[in-house]
């Protein structure tokens, strides 16, 4: 069976929801999923200052926290991270950082990966932080599933061809409709995953 890792970080909830949509759709598409999280950085106090964020944090504590394992166990990998000043958020880059010995002895190499987004605004790095996280994945060696413009439902969600991206209002709201992009980018990370280990 294909096996796939959902790894996300997400501060007030809306990577949260990309995630579990990714994870929903790569089960029905009959693979593994494992639905982790990168650690948590900030402090208490800016946790706590900020309503949204305590609460997403307070109720997603059963979430696994991301392990080097989650990595090697994979053949795909899916990232949903928000963009901070147009690269990804610092506690995923934080776990990412902390791959190299995997990266040393190869075991990177041809993981599949497909990246997703979120920012306050549609021009506000959303495309860049996937750029961003596509980088690093060119140096672990990964084959990198990004969508293109193949499947109308990436058009609905705003047409990114490096993976699905949504906007937040200040109260925390997805301005586009991004749910079926999401699934549609999870079923394609998963037949390339299939593809390539076959």
């Amino acid at each position: 069976m294909t096996k796939i890792s959902i790894i996300y970080y997400s501060s007030t909830g809306t990577n949260y929801q990309l995630a579990l949509w990714a994870k929903e759709a790569v089960e029905s598409a009959g693979a593994q999923a494992r639905l982790v999280k990168a650690p948590e950085l900030a402090p208490d106090a800016a946790i706590n200052a900020n309503p949204a964020w305590k609460t997403h944090y307070d109720a997603t504590q059963d979430v696994p926290e991301v392990t080097t394992e989650d990595i090697t166990w994979a053949h795909g990998i899916i990232f949903s991270v928000p963009s901070r000043f147009g690269v990804m958020a610092a506690q995923m880059k934080q776990f990412i950082d902390t791959q190299g010995g995997i990266w040393a002895n190869g075991d990177t190499v041809n993981k599949v990966v497909s990246g997703m987004t979120s920012a306050q605004n549609s021009h506000g790095g959303q495309e860049a932080t996937l750029l961003s996280l596509y980088i690093q994945m060119m140096h672990w060696g990964a084959v990198i599933a990004a969508p293109g413009y193949s499947e109308a439902e990436y058009y609905t969600a705003g047409g990114n061809p490096y993976g699905t991206s949504v906007t937040v209002d200040a109260d925390g709201n997805m301005l586009e409709d991004v749910e079926a992009a999401v699934k549609q980018q999870a079923r394609h990370t998963v037949d390339i995953a299939k593809r390539v280990n076959g």
